[in-house]
């Protein structure tokens, strides 16, 4: 399953869900490549990568395989295809190749994974779209509060732009990030959420934790750098849920 995890709003945990979604795919035993699409390579960084000689750029490019730019982690079973600041210009470098939108999907067409998750920019450009344009399912982190609500709408209303444009369907699956149950607003959006999302809306939601802010500053996956906090058991949670979702059950 190719799934992109997606949204307009930086700060929502976007990247704290691919990084350690994928680290715990992989911790139950499921082959997992984490593709790394968003120039700040803060995927790249989270799993301890600060430099590294081939990226998603030069695939894009042309200049390597893709095979040849995945690097192993500390989390046996999970593999980075890094990013680089030099994506940023890709989107350019790019603008008069009629398939540039659809060069990542082919790129990665011959790779086999259980799973492969895309760590895409907080907007809606040339890799976010390329990562859809891969992709089986569209993963939606939303923190509970009203503002991201409205971003969510937008989106929402791109997918379905973007799936008559293709032909077939993305799966969506909106997973509440941030969440305090204490807090009123926080009850208050996933009740809306749940709502007006039905089933879209994962069972799992992630709530805020310390540990979880922490462990990218450490070149970690949270199951790596605190395995017992409330944070790596919800992600484990939720990579139960996400394979229930692969596996039709």
């Amino acid at each position: 399953m190719r799934i992109a995890v997606c949204t307009q709003k930086g700060g929502v945990g976007k990247t704290t869900t691919a990084v350690n979604l994928s680290a715990c795919l992989a911790r139950l035993g499921r082959s997992v490549l984490l593709v790394d699409a968003d120039p700040q390579a803060a995927s790249t960084s989270g799993l301890g990568f600060q430099k590294v000689d081939r990226t998603i750029y030069d695939v894009l490019l042309g200049s390597c395989a893709a095979e040849d730019a995945v690097l192993r982690t500390e989390v046996e079973g999970l593999e980075l295809l890094p990013s680089c600041i030099d994506l940023a210009a890709a989107e350019i470098e790019l603008a008069d190749a009629k398939d540039r939108e659809f060069r990542l999907s082919r790129a990665l067409s011959g790779i086999k994974r259980d799973f492969i998750i895309f760590d895409t920019p907080p907007n809606l450009g040339l890799m976010t779209v390329s990562s859809l344009i891969a992709s089986d399912a569209v993963l939606i982190p939303v923190q509970a509060e009203y503002y991201p609500l409205e971003g969510l709408a937008h989106l929402l209303r791109f997918l379905d732009a973007l799936e008559s444009r293709l032909g077939r369907e993305l799966r969506r699956m909106v997973l509440i990030t941030m969440f305090d149950s204490r807090l009123r607003i926080c009850r208050e959006v996933e009740k809306q959420l749940r709502d007006f999302l039905k089933s879209a809306v994962l069972k799992t939601v992630i709530p805020r934790n310390v540990r979880l802010a922490e462990a990218p500053s450490h070149g970690k996956p949270i199951i790596l750098y605190d395995p017992l906090c409330s944070g790596a058991k919800a992600y484990m949670r939720l990579a139960r849920e996400v394979l229930e979702v692969a596996e039709g059950r």
